[in-house]
């Protein structure tokens, strides 16, 4: 089992997007659509106050006729946050995730944020870690070293 310092070692872009509570919904798609990204965190300083997600987006904007570029993100931010440290497993952020229907989780070490991983991220490491396993496996009953 990987440890989330190790899937976020292995990320090729680590670098994490935010935005504040005043951002308009609009400029938020707008990085993200630029990103190709699906969340954004949302910060005061160095503090989480929340994520805003393509999902409030179209829920909370969308289908309630709001407008985007007079929203400010902090209006359809979900403000409950949860997040890792880097010692959690990939298992266990699995199944957080599945547990609370979450696609992003920040990760946090002595209060500061040091990275992001998606579900995506989690996919990928336990489809290699697997491969892995498999190929260690087959290697083995080939009586190879």
């Amino acid at each position: 089992m990987h440890s989330v310092a190790q899937i976020l070692k292995n990320k090729s872009n680590t670098q994490v997007y935010t935005v504040t509570p005043t951002t308009t919904v609009l400029d938020a798609i707008k990085l993200m659509a630029e990103r190709g990204i699906g969340a954004l965190l949302v910060m005061e300083g160095e503090k989480i106050v929340g994520i805003v997600t393509e999902r409030d987006y179209a829920r909370k904007v969308v289908l309630k006729g709001r407008a985007s570029n007079e929203t400010p993100v902090r209006d359809i931010m979900t403000t409950s946050v949860m997040y890792v440290r880097p010692d959690t497993t990939n298992e266990q952020c699995m199944a957080l995730m599945t547990e609370n229907r979450l696609r992003h989780l920040p990760v946090m070490e002595n209060e500061k944020l040091v990275g992001l991983v998606s579900i995506g991220d989690l996919v990928a490491d336990i489809i290699s870690e697997q491969q892995f396993i498999i190929e260690q496996m087959e290697h083995y009953i080939r009586g190879e070293r």
